[in-house]
């Protein structure tokens, strides 16, 4: 017999799937059942999965799906008819799945000092799937402390967002002269573009805008603790 939580849900995954095809994400299952943190989603769905309710399908950003369904009548309140939660009575069309970690590629090591080339390799890096948003990433190792006082440091991986465009003030992966990449502020001046580091440090580095081709916005961070 499953708790009411995971029932609850289950039935929330299951209506969700028929609705639109699609599993919802961590944080509409968090809000939809009330939680205060997504660990308590996290531990439901392996409940479920371990009973084999659901299962996660590997390597996918959205990636859930409904096995099968409680025969025995669960402990949890009765809804009214028409209510969003009602009992289930057909199985779900093949959604596009949701796994809440997400493989993306790992292009080596980018400068967050002077430019340094940023290596292209064929390795991945598993990510936690709520770090991302919409859109295409990769990942790239930082080296050196130029982005220090932006809370990123050497060692750390930035999670990047493909994009030939960003606004100033937003932190990107530039690619200098068609030789070097770094990881730094973008702004625009005077008809120049200037690559703006977050160290007293290090001063700004100020480029023609054909020397400056933009390859990506940082849309977050992973940092291993040794």
């Amino acid at each position: 017999m499953l708790t009411a939580k995971q029932h609850e849900l289950l039935q929330f995954i299951q209506r969700r799937l028929e609705e639109s095809g699609i599993s919802p994400s961590f944080e509409e299952m968090k809000e939809a059942l009330d939680l205060k943190s997504k660990s308590g989603v996290h531990r439901l769905i392996s409940a479920l999965e371990e009973r084999g309710f659901i299962r996660r399908l590997p390597n996918r950003a959205r990636a859930l799906e409904v096995i099968k369904q409680p025969e025995d009548s669960v402990s949890v309140p009765r809804k009214p008819k028409n209510d969003n939660l009602a009992p289930l009575n057909k199985a779900p069309a093949r959604p596009e799945p949701a796994n809440d970690v997400i493989e993306i590629p790992l292009h080596g090591r980018i400068a967050a000092g002077a430019p340094i080339e940023a290596l292209e390799s064929h390795s991945t890096l598993p990510v936690p799937a709520a770090l991302l948003g919409p859109g295409d990433h990769y990942a790239l190792e930082v080296s050196g402390d130029s982005m220090i006082e932006a809370g990123i440091f050497d060692g750390d991986f930035a999670l990047i967002k493909r994009t030939d465009t960003a606004r100033d003030g937003e932190i990107v992966v530039a690619l200098v002269r068609n030789e070097e990449a770094t990881l730094k502020y973008l702004r625009r001046e005077n008809g120049m573009v200037r690559l703006d580091p977050a160290n007293g440090a290090y001063e700004p580095q100020i480029y023609r805008p054909d020397e400056v081709v933009v390859q990506g916005r940082l849309s977050g961070l992973l940092r291993r603790y040794h």
